[in-house]
């Protein structure tokens, strides 16, 4: 592969750096380069990239990387990664504006401080530009309850505001156009005590630490629940339909392939347990697929996205 140039991008403020390896910036630390990746300014910045970059050049979106495999041979396309001039915080009697670089946790965390309820994001790992793209939920709450608008920039670099209907909100999915990018986003939550909401998520990531591997290098649930619904980790959650149980039952808690593990301490949890590649990732969730749909007939779908392409070695 020949190494990208620059001489033909547009000038910018922030960093646009040729051939840069994904693998640091992936919680599962795996994955080849990209051909490009740009770290704007601010949203002038990125307009501006957007409006002149080619318009065959593929955009990716790129979060904090919580909820990504990255293939071994890197992405054909130019990553754009918000970084310091996408992390303001505003609140307004019950609206939350918020940058899509902010994280999930610290959204949670600033709202409570105000007296707003958005608790349900503080275990959830990412940043909220990934959180509105994936519809994100946990402890029965999702974005969409919460979704007021967002500020998108399209591919063209025009910048638009969109809503709810706009994004058509699903279990885990929206309809987010391709190759545009979220920058900021409103959400619309409940009034709480500060003492009792930030008493809640304590409670909430004791819950989590106990029953996640937390200490592990993974990006969260490596499959939707069949069911179409989130564990929402309350007393009446019941267990039948859990990605989990049905990765269970197939007799997959713990399965290897090199260093890619089903974690022992939950099973829908993938881990990197060191030298994994994203092959080795790949290939044990389709194995755990497999053996699934062999044991129940339920086919799991993917919840972490994966992009990129193989290595050649790999494709022979």
């Amino acid at each position: 592969m020949s190494e990208p140039k620059t001489e033909n991008m547009p000038s910018v403020r922030g960093k646009l750096t040729p051939n840069r390896a994904l693998s640091d910036l992936t919680w599962l630390r795996v994955g080849g380069a990209a051909d490009y990746l740009f770290q704007p300014a601010d949203v002038e910045d990125l307009q501006h990239f957007l409006a002149e970059v080619p318009a065959d050049l593929t955009v990716f979106p790129m979060g904090v990387g919580s909820n990504l495999i990255v293939r071994d041979g890197g992405l054909r396309a130019v990553v754009i990664r918000l970084g310091r001039g996408f992390n303001t915080i505003s609140i307004e009697g019950d609206l939350v504006t918020v940058g899509a670089a902010v994280l999930d946790a610290h959204v949670a965390r600033k709202a409570a401080d105000a007296g707003l309820d958005l608790t349900f994001l503080r275990t959830i790992p990412g940043s909220i530009g990934g959180a509105v793209r994936m519809n994100a939920g946990c402890y029965g709450s999702y974005i969409a309850d919460h979704f007021v608008s967002a500020q998108v920039v399209a591919r063209d670099g025009t910048l638009h505001e969109i809503s709810a209907d706009d994004l058509q909100f699903q279990y885990r999915q929206t309809a987010l156009p391709e190759g545009a990018v979220l920058v900021s986003a409103t959400l619309r939550a409940s009034n709480g005590a500060p003492e009792a909401l930030h008493a809640r998520m304590e409670a909430q990531l004791i819950k989590r630490d106990e029953t996640q591997p937390t200490k592990e290098r993974s990006a969260g649930s490596t499959f939707r629940n069949p069911a179409g619904f989130s564990s929402t980790g309350r007393v009446d959650d019941v267990q039948d339909l859990k990605a989990w149980k049905v990765i269970d039952d197939a007799g997959m808690r713990g399965a290897k392939v090199g260093g890619a593990q089903m974690s022992e301490k939950h099973s829908n949890f993938m881990i990197n347990t060191g030298g994994a590649t994203a092959a080795d990732l790949e290939t044990l969730g389709e194995d755990v697929r497999k053996k699934v749909y062999a044991n129940s007939g339920i086919e799991l779908e993917w919840e972490i996205m994966r992009v990129g392409e193989p290595l050649l070695e790999q494709q022979d």
